[in-house]
């Protein structure tokens, strides 16, 4: 518990008590992580029913130390009872695919811990390799039998290391090797597969000896996803297996179905994950980061409610955010970058710890409530304090997002294009108006807020966007007025598609930003997209994302001049599916920010439709 030290050191004034109470009278009689904080005149003191409680207890206290005009430290006066809402609430990262090293896994989970998140979700054998190393069958770690990330694996002294780390800081390690399905891997390596005689036998051994690694852990997760399941008794052996070694078994869903008392707990993934009658389960349904964009996902993750409970019950005890990287990419620092990862940890720690939420993806999706709603007002909280965690506690991080809930837009229902791309619509030549009349019919535009603004969601219609029903071949524009109190120099995150970090989707045509034509300009002046490093025709999962997305890359240099700059930015669509990009992100991403990239350009005003004599 450095931390405690830390704060003491801080304070130099007094101790910091930490005090385990039997008979704790307050919060949820279940939770063995509840705490009780106070701060006086006289010093700290913190009570819990148990060790994890005075372990979150102390992450809080982390959290209040303020500093003085002076630079020195100090904390607030303040008592604080505090209880989760949910009791897992967790973080999946996939080493299967892409080896990350200790060191990194390590930064994830001191992260995680300093925002309360208590699982990390260890996936690490796939069809690319198979990373946790094997002392019955070594040949399964040998470089020849991986796809990706060759010869790279965690020795069985480092997989404990790293239980151990996370244990320290009040974080369960669910280790998951995933079968019989996702094992090009174990297939190469035995010339046969799992769900075989001799497959079986072998898979029984391995999962002996990774239960035994994992000594330590409550829980073992064994897949069972994405597979044509051949033999009927696979899966109920590896539960007995599992349970046999003092575990309790995790399965996803969709998966193997199971009967009543047949599996311990379930991880529900995609749209078509579903309780089970009896079974506790983890929510994981709209929780793949990978496909999520920087800006316009975390709003409808911080919104929603947990598979729609604002509190635990028996069926529903959490949440587990998830990373699957699924495309190579060739330093593990962007992995973060890429997927927006720490912005989104701490908005599944605000959810798993708060509860609440308004919905399930279900009715706003990722679109943004006016600003003037309550909606509005808690995410634009949650915004100001992320970013000063990003400024202070996380500065050391690479995290590209900045403020977004001041970007106002005013965007224009779609206009048909026939699956002509440079088709000209109204909106082109006249700008931006509330109303169009185009082939005698008439042609509304709406305001929205934010960064990022799906128009069809990388989903469809399954998360709502700015569209309700969006089709094929059609136009749209989106226009913003932007005041700067000055001549200045300053960068432009800017992108219309964003690649999942799944798809091995190839990078747009040069000279375009999409391969549907969409354009920009600034003050008249058509801004034109950096040139695309990867220049390959064929999409291949193990060519590595180079400059497609714009968060690992420098922003564009833009000069706005003082006064009103004008942006308009036309977005064409085709179809939805082309074989280029499997899911076509009918999208924008549009900020101003420093010319480092690393905060918003200061003192920007931006109002979708600017009118006359309008003043800052």
């Amino acid at each position: 518990m450095l931390d405690a030290l830390q704060i003491t050191a801080q304070t130099n004034a007094f101790p910091v008590i930490c005090r385990i109470d039997n008979e704790f009278p307050y919060g949820d009689s279940q939770s063995d992580e509840a705490y009780r904080l106070s701060v006086t005149e006289k010093g700290v003191n913190i009570t819990s029913p148990s060790s994890k409680g005075l372990y979150w207890g102390l992450v809080t206290l982390n959290q209040l130390v303020k500093k003085d005009t002076e630079g020195s430290s100090y904390l607030p006066e303040c008592e604080i009872i505090d209880w989760p809402a949910f009791s897992i609430r967790g973080f999946m990262n996939d080493t299967g695919r892409s080896f990350i090293s200790l060191d990194e896994l390590k930064e994830e989970i001191d992260v995680m811990s300093r925002f309360k998140l208590n699982v990390f979700h260890w996936h690490f054998t796939e069809n690319q390799g198979w990373r946790l190393e094997s002392r019955l069958f070594p040949q399964l770690n040998d470089s020849a039998n991986m796809l990706r990330d060759h010869g790279k694996y965690y020795r069985i002294d480092e997989a404990r290391e790293l239980v151990g780390y996370a244990a320290d800081r009040n974080i369960t390690v669910i280790p998951e090797i995933d079968m019989p399905g996702h094992s090009k891997a174990f297939d190469i390596t035995f010339g046969f597969d799992m769900q075989s005689p001799e497959g079986v036998k072998v898979v029984k051994q391995l999962l002996a000896e990774a239960c035994q690694t994992f000594e330590e852990v409550p829980y073992f997760h064994i897949g069972t996803d994405e597979v044509k399941f051949t033999n009927p008794d696979f899966v109920p052996e590896m539960v007995r297996l599992v349970r046999e070694y003092g575990k309790k078994a995790i399965s996803w869903n969709p998966g193997w179905k199971y009967g009543d008392g047949e599996i311990d707990m379930i991880q529900m993934w995609s749209y078509r994950g579903e309780p089970i009658e009896g079974v506790p389960a983890i929510d994981s349904r709209f929780h793949y980061i990978n496909h999520y964009d920087t800006y316009a996902d975390i709003v409808g993750l911080y919104r929603s409610k947990i598979y729609h409970r604002e509190n635990e019950d028996d069926t529903v005890k959490g949440v587990v955010i998830a990373l699957w990287n699924d495309r190579y990419i060739d330093d593990e620092k962007k992995i973060s970058v890429q997927n927006n990862l720490y912005p989104l940890l701490m908005v599944t720690a605000e959810r798993g710890w708060d509860g609440g939420g308004t919905e399930y993806f279900d009715s706003l999706g990722t679109n943004m409530t006016p600003v003037n709603s309550a909606d509005f007002r808690k995410f634009a909280d949650f915004e100001r304090r992320m970013l000063h965690h990003k400024k202070t506690r996380l500065n050391d991080k690479n995290i590209p997002y900045v403020k977004q809930t001041n970007v106002h837009w005013l965007i224009t229902e779609a206009f048909p294009n026939g699956g002509d791309l440079s088709a000209k619509f109204p909106p082109e030549i006249e700008g931006p108006k509330y109303e169009y009349i185009y082939n005698d019919s008439v042609y509304k535009s709406r305001e929205a807020t934010g960064a990022g603004i799906y128009l069809r969601h990388v989903w469809g219609n399954i998360v709502p966007a700015f569209y309700s029903d969006p089709k094929p071949d059609h136009t749209a524009y989106a226009f913003t007025n932007v005041y700067s109190p000055e001549d200045q120099k300053v960068g432009l995150q800017f992108e219309t598609q964003n690649y999942s970090r799944s798809e091995s989707d190839v990078a747009p045509p040069q000279g375009e930003w999409d391969y549907r034509c969409s354009k920009l300009w600034i003050n008249g002046k058509e801004i034109k997209p950096r040139e695309w490093r990867n220049i390959h025709k064929e999409r291949d999962n193990e060519i590595s994302l180079a400059n497609e997305n714009m968060a690992t890359e420098s922003p564009i240099p833009v000069e706005l001049k003082k006064g009103w700059n004008s942006v308009m930015i036309k977005l064409p669509v085709g179809k939805f599916q082309i074989p280029e990009v499997r899911l076509v992100k009918w999208m924008f991403t549009f900020v101003f920010t420093t010319p480092d990239g690393k905060e918003a350009a200061p003192g920007l005003i931006y109002i979708p439709l600017k009118r006359e004599n309008e003043k800052s």
